[in-house]
């Protein structure tokens, strides 16, 4: 699959904005570079009259807003993400990184390995950096854990190395599927992590102790009632992928189905909520 680039320079102050729009309109991941905001979006999702229209929305209230888009063949975009792609620290003791990062991590309780290639959740967008920051607070020893929308697996492959023993991932996307096999190999962790492509409605009936969706706010709406039917009685719930705003509307339909929010991180406007089941 081939990507768009979208390359938006406007005040920082409004790039939450501007992200809120985007993600309307199906761009999938963005990255902050400089004074500029890199967003993208398969190909096949692409709209160039939606995309002008939110420009024009917003030339009309701030000015000529600057933004260029670039079309990237999929063997271009390794290119692309080396070229944005530091390493990133959660709470001082998670570090994730690329395989050509050349640094000391003896400092780090945990070390996560992801060649991003064609897919999202590096850890530098605050909704994968809040996900792993919440992972750090559940007990996942010896547990079984789920991962909807496993995106490169960096979420299934933090809960294998905080020592769950059975980690079912699935991604809708084949060439992100691809992208989580090769990570949990890079990791060493493909005993434990079992990816696959597919959907919720296509996992085998199980009970799992954590379920992680770190998704976005439509789905997530539609998808926690299923989400709770493969849940322990006493299972954990932690997801991602929708803006504060969100949260009442988000809380009100897991409250519906007997879960209760015991924990909430936010980072820039967006939030990552944890719930746990009320039987």
């Amino acid at each position: 699959m081939n990507y768009y680039e979208l390359k938006l320079c406007v005040s920082p102050g409004v790039h939450d904005i501007f992200v809120a729009e985007l993600a309307e309109i199906g761009f999938e991941s963005f990255v902050e570079e400089d004074t500029c905001l890199l967003g993208y979006i398969p190909e096949t999702g692409f709209n160039g009259d939606a995309l002008q229209h939110i420009m024009q929305q917003y030339e009309s209230i701030t000015g000529t807003v600057d933004y260029s888009i670039k079309y990237l063949e999929k063997e271009n975009w390794n290119a692309e993400w080396e070229r944005n792609y530091p390493p990133i620290d959660v709470e001082g003791r998670v570090l994730v990184r690329a395989s050509f990062h050349d640094m000391d991590a003896s400092s780090y309780e945990y070390i996560i390995e992801i060649n991003p290639k064609m897919s999202f959740g590096t850890g530098h967008h605050e909704t994968t950096w809040m996900m792993l920051a919440h992972q750090l607070e559940i007990d996942q020893s010896g547990k079984q854990v789920l991962d909807v929308g496993s995106g490169t697996g960096i979420l299934a492959i933090m809960a294998a190395l905080r020592g769950a023993t059975y980690v079912s991932a699935f991604d809708i996307e084949d060439w992100a599927t691809e992208n989580a096999i090769e990570n949990v190999q890079l990791n060493h962790l493909e005993d434990v992590v079992h990816v696959r492509q597919g959907t919720i409605e296509d996992e085998p009936a199980a009970q799992y102790d954590v379920v992680l969706a770190n998704i976005n706010r439509n789905i997530l709406l539609r998808e926690i009632p299923t989400y709770v039917e493969y849940m322990t009685p006493v299972g954990t719930l932690v997801i991602s992928g929708f803006y504060e705003h969100d949260l009442p509307e988000i809380e009100a339909v897991a409250q519906s189905v007997g879960l209760q929010l015991t924990s909430l991180k936010t980072r820039n406007g967006w939030a990552a909520a944890r719930f746990t089941r009320q039987l």
